[in-house]
């Protein structure tokens, strides 16, 4: 299982604009093998953006995923609404608890 996390400082004012275009039309039509998607917002920082999905696979079908799903037309889509990316990656989830 793989995480992808982004970690994104907004414009101001523009979480409402980010979260549309970032979220087209996942929920009709979700990016094969993830399964389960997380938006939050800084409750301190509301530019701070962080989005993480959890993808049933490796980090090569992931990114052959991203290729063929349109992750670049998204990434366009919400370039506007960008001031700059922290922490961006793919992450191994080594431990998983449900408490």
């Amino acid at each position: 299982m793989i995480c992808a996390l982004t970690v994104r400082k907004l414009k101001p004012g523009t979480f409402d604009q980010f979260r549309e275009a970032f979220m087209g039309n996942m929920e009709e039509d979700p990016p094969e093998g993830f399964v389960r998607f997380n938006m939050l917002r800084n409750s301190e920082d509301p530019d701070e953006a962080i989005s993480f999905g959890f993808f049933d696979g490796t980090p090569e079908q992931l990114r052959e995923m991203a290729a063929k799903e349109g992750y670049g037309e998204q990434l366009e889509r919400i370039a506007p609404f960008v001031e700059s990316v922290g922490a961006d990656g793919l992450y191994e989830i080594v431990e998983e608890r449900t408490f």
